[in-house]
Formats: structure tokens, sequence, C-alpha cells
């Protein structure tokens, strides 16, 4: 559990880079079985990490109405979808 608490700690760019690292191991094939399995749990947890993290972000994403002429008249929420 506390390596939850690690990983929830991280910037979405310390997540991400350490994520990158574990998927080139895992590429590689030197690692054993039960290493791999060790690092792609980790390595979803990493992912979730980030996913939660882009989340947060496009909440605070607003975009900017405009008018016929182009000025701005207000804004409303992010909406990915």
């Amino acid at each position: 559990m506390s390596q939850e608490k690690n990983i929830s700690e991280l910037s979405f760019e310390e997540a991400l880079k350490k994520l990158e690292e574990i998927v080139h191991r895992l590429e590689s094939g030197d690692t054993t079985l039960e290493d791999s399995i060790q690092m792609y749990s980790q390595g979803d947890a990493l992912k979730k990490q980030c996913e939660a993290r882009l989340k947060a972000a496009q909440k605070k994403i607003e975009q900017i109405s405009l008018d016929q002429d182009g000025r701005a008249t207000g804004t409303s929420p992010f909406d990915a979808e």
C-alpha cells in the first residue's frame, strides 16, 4: 500500500517517466516472469495515476465563448466528449 501512496504523490510527468521505463524494461525481455508481473502491476497503477492527473487538468480547462464579432463573452467548462 505504501507503493500506491508513493505513486499517488507523483506528478503527471514523473508517473509517465516511470511508466515509460517499465514499458522499456518489459519490452527488452530481460526480466523474469515474476519481475514482469510485478512491473506490470506497478505500470497499471502508474497509468491510473496519469489518467487521474489528466482528468484533473481537464476540469480546470475552460473554453472561451465568442460572439459573432469574435469577442469573448464568457467561459464554459471543458467537455472532452
